[in-house]
């Protein structure tokens, strides 16, 4: 029998798994340790996620792979694995309430499950990797991990028993399911498997597009306000208004009607709501008659592209495409959004510099 005690290092629970007890004192005791951890969430880590959600330390948001330990779990306690992504992390054990279990954490390189089992760091080596790392059949009885769903594309589960001898069971798509797959004897229902892509879940992408977007809009305003110091027709307010509609419209609109926008690729519904807008909002500024014919065909060349740009951003984030899929719609509407843009910012150009 291994020995059970367990002492406190650094904040950590480590756990001696000597077969004497006796040598618990000595300096060459064997230790592994599993972190204590919470389901509920402080208020720094609600802040903290909210302004990752706003690009703010989105890099730096990560918590350190390894096991980690919720409630008072047992040697027989069931084994999660989830991403060192903070906010993965939160969302995972905030889940976790009344449930003794463990939380294998991988090293994601600070990626989310889904993100990570595509790219690769959420994956077999990964996790055999992990597993001995953590000293996993020194601390738990049983064989059983119990896997994310949106995990299984970077997991072998055959390979992962052949290397560790542990199964991998995966789970729910929602970490909201997790007590309720676990009571059921690890059985998931068909909701449980059913990826759902609600309004909520598009709008949560939004403040970063809109980060990243506000970025290069900044450039965009200096180099106009430099044009402006000798354009005969200088860009004014409702110019501004323009291109800030074609952000709201890629980053905000597209997400929000994604389902009932017609068309498959994502570009083309930010293309086609861009079309909409950009005509919209030129009819109202009077700038379909003949005098500003050559600015309205900038827009309508320049912005819609811009919206449909910032739309296809989204594929990463959506439960509507696959790698292949993205591959091939960037490799189709890249080169049309560079065309069109370029001879819109002609075309402006002219109309700016001739007035």
């Amino acid at each position: 029998m291994k020995s059970t005690l367990v002492k406190k290092i650094n904040a950590a629970e480590v756990r001696c798994v000597s077969t004497d007890s006796s040598k618990c004192k000595s300096e060459c005791c064997d230790y592994f340790a599993v972190h204590p951890s919470s389901s509920e969430l402080s208020l720094k880590d609600k802040l903290d996620g909210c302004k990752v959600r706003w690009g703010i330390n989105r890099m730096g948001y990560t918590v350190e792979p390894g096991i980690y330990g919720i409630g008072n779990p047992s040697e027989d306690a069931p084994v999660l694995v989830t991403a060192n992504y903070k906010l993965t992390f939160d969302a995972v054990r905030k889940e976790l309430a009344g449930l003794d279990c463990y939380v294998l954490v991988l090293d994601t390189k600070g990626v989310n499950v889904w993100c990570a089992a595509g790219k690769g760091t959420f994956g077999t080596d990964e996790l055999v990797s992990r597993i001995k790392a953590v000293r996993l059949p020194d601390i738990v009885t049983h064989k059983k991990l119990i896997v994310p769903q949106l995990g299984a594309p970077g997991v072998d589960g055959r390979e992962v028993k052949r290397q560790t001898g542990f199964a991998v069971e995966f789970g729910p798509v929602r970490a909201s399911d997790i007590k309720a797959f676990i009571s059921a004897g690890s059985k998931a229902s068909g909701d449980m498997r059913e990826v759902k892509f609600t309004l909520r879940d598009r709008l949560a992408v939004v403040p970063i597009e809109l980060v990243l977007t506000a970025k290069i809009a900044l450039v965009v305003f200096g180099i106009l306000l430099l044009i402006n110091l000798v354009a005969q027709r200088p860009f004014g307010v409702n110019d501004f208004l323009l291109y800030i509609s074609s952000i709201v419209v890629g980053a905000v609109v597209v997400p929000a009607l994604l389902p009932f926008i017609p068309g498959r690729a994502f570009a083309f519904k930010g293309w086609l709501l861009g079309i909409f807008s950009t005509v919209g909002i030129l009819w109202a500024f009077g700038w379909l008659a003949s005098p500003f014919l050559l600015l309205a065909a900038g827009y309508i060349l320049v912005l819609p592209a811009h919206s449909a740009f910032i739309a296809m951003n989204f594929t990463g984030a959506s439960t509507y495409t696959s790698p292949s899929g993205v591959l091939k719609e960037m490799k189709t509407a890249l080169p049309l959004i560079v065309f069109s843009t370029v001879v819109g910012i002609i075309l402006l150009l002219i109309k700016a510099f001739i007035g």
